[in-house]
């Protein structure tokens, strides 16, 4: 109790383990993961037809949890792609190019598509 005192933690923060991913939640987490690498632009929806085509009985929401603890999401346009900013730049700089963070953010990293 003292610790939580001094971390200022609840306790049971302290006292939470967190539950082992199930085995049947890990084999559709590796299927999403397949298709993904198949079809980079499906999102929740369609990747939640996928899987029902495959036999695999899912909810959109389910398939939207694990997308995103698996950190994948949908490639799509996105509005004023085109422009040339700080950022186009940094892309094109390429991988290993050090960059400067600018002062209104708290980290930079730069995305290299390629």
């Amino acid at each position: 109790m003292v610790r939580a005192e001094v971390l200022q933690l609840s306790r049971s923060t302290l006292y939470y383990e967190s539950r082992p991913v199930p085995a049947a939640d890990l084999a559709i987490m590796r299927r999403i993961d397949e298709l993904h690498l198949d079809y980079p632009f499906v999102g929740s929806r369609m990747m939640r037809d996928l899987l029902r085509g495959e036999g695999i009985a899912i909810g959109r929401e389910r398939v939207v949890t694990m997308m995103r603890r698996m950190g994948i999401e949908a490639l799509y346009r996105r509005p004023n792609t085109s422009i040339v900013g700080a950022a186009s730049l940094a892309m094109l700089a390429g991988p290993n190019t050090p960059t400067a963070p600018s002062n209104n953010c708290a980290f930079h990293a730069v995305i290299w598509f390629g």
